[in-house]
């Protein structure tokens, strides 16, 4: 696995809590879980917003129950229930998760939540057109939604989306595991993925969510009609960056991506679905858009009670914690990543270049080495690393007439 230490400092204000950031303790301490065999770490942060004491006497009920809103708003019956799982912080509310309300087959229906509770860029902007411009153009289409849910977040108790909010707040971008994502981590929290490829992936991540910040006022302006309902500044002005940045990689944590919808949709904010649903790798569940809805058809069978999961799709563990704040013991998609190259200044560069194209491969190369699979990697790999030391002039006329011991999966052909 790329990472095997997961870091939890659980110092994320609730989603899109208008705040100054919080206060850091300089003496994190760490916390060790026996789940999945992961490390996760924690600090002890005062959030600058409210008190330990304000946070742990708000009521379950702050928001409503999602599920009662949603059957009052028009979900059909489901045979899915929301159960609490304790957070790791007695300053944070209870985790909720989507289970099993009754015995369920594979095949079975789990849930369908019609578009009506669906929030996607369709819904949002309430024009296709200007959501296809708006996302291939600058902004993304989480920065549009997040955007959205920020300004209804504003609006309180009169916003539509308010128990769904609400129910965000409580998950403050976290995964099931109750991890937030190391965009969210301190430069010293960071720190901690000092030598991995995932640090630089997420700095640059980073970066990006800036540059899309600096566009958000573009949102403004090209959709005037859907924010003429709030009476509050642009967006730049509205909302300092660290917000957004909250906002931004909460909604990346739990949107969904659909499949064979127009563009405008493929990206969906689905009540009951994730961050409520775990994620798996060796899952084959996945949400779909039918008609009318989003539902979930489960790929196995569960007792009444248990969590239900969904596959995340073909990611390595780096883009599972960088994206959802967890990684996966038993995922047959991850990957270490192995970077070759030929020496530009060898004399006989243009030659090995030549014997390296002539067998698929790149002057720079990489290499996948994926669990299970290390013997097919290596393979793959040790003829080019012979090539690039050979030095005598001989042997490598010998690779090029495909002839001499040297790189022998380079001389087959």
């Amino acid at each position: 696995m790329e990472l095997t230490c997961l870091h939890n400092k659980f110092n994320l204000s609730p989603l899109l809590h208008l705040s100054l950031p919080f206060s850091k303790n300089p003496n994190p301490r760490i916390v060790y879980r026996k789940r999945n065999n992961l490390c996760l770490a924690s600090a002890s942060d005062t959030l600058v917003a409210g008190s330990k004491k304000e946070l742990c006497s708000k009521k379950d009920d702050e928001f409503g129950d999602l599920r009662s809103w949603m059957q009052k708003k028009g979900l059909p019956h489901c045979r899915v229930v929301l159960k609490d799982r304790p957070s790791h912080d007695e300053k944070h509310r209870p985790i909720h998760y989507v289970a099993a309300s009754e015995d369920l087959q594979a095949g079975d229906v789990a849930f369908s939540v019609p578009n009506s509770l669906v929030v996607t860029l369709e819904r949002v902007l309430g024009n296709e057109t200007v959501a296809e411009l708006l996302t291939t153009n600058k902004l993304s289409e989480l920065a549009c939604l997040a955007l959205y849910l920020m300004y209804e977040k504003k609006q309180g108790k009169k916003s539509f989306w308010y128990p769904y909010i609400g129910e965000l707040d409580r998950q403050r971008g976290r995964s099931q595991l109750a991890v937030e994502s190391p965009l969210l981590w301190s430069e010293d929290e960071l720190a901690y993925l000092t030598g991995s490829p995932t640090k630089a992936e997420v700095l640059e991540r980073a970066e990006g969510i800036k540059r899309e910040y600096n566009e958000l006022d573009t949102v403004w302006f090209m959709a005037g009609s859907l924010f003429q309902q709030y009476p509050y500044d642009i967006p730049t002005e509205a909302f300092p960056f660290e917000i957004f940045k909250q906002a931004f990689v909460a909604v990346q944590s739990c949107v969904v991506h659909l499949q064979k919808v127009p563009l405008a949709r493929r990206f969906a904010l689905v009540p009951l679905g994730p961050p409520l649903l775990a994620y798996r790798s060796n899952c084959k569940a996945m949400l779909s858009a039918v008609d009318g809805a989003v539902e979930l058809v489960v790929d196995r069978p569960y007792k009444a009670g248990e969590s239900i999961v969904v596959w995340c799709g073909p990611q390595p563990n780096s883009k599972l914690l960088i994206n959802y704040g967890f990684v996966d013991d038993d995922n047959s998609y991850d990957r270490l990543v192995v970077e070759a190259a030929l020496n530009t200044e060898d004399p006989q560069y243009q030659d090995k270049r030549m014997v390296v194209q002539r067998n698929g491969k790149l002057s720079v190369q990489v290499f996948h080495v994926y669990a299970g699979k290390e013997k097919e990697a290596v393979m793959d790999m040790l003829p080019y690393l012979r090539l690039s030391y050979v030095s005598d002039p001989s042997e490598m006329l010998s690779v090029l007439s495909s002839q001499g011991p040297v790189c022998p999966s380079y001389t087959q052909n």
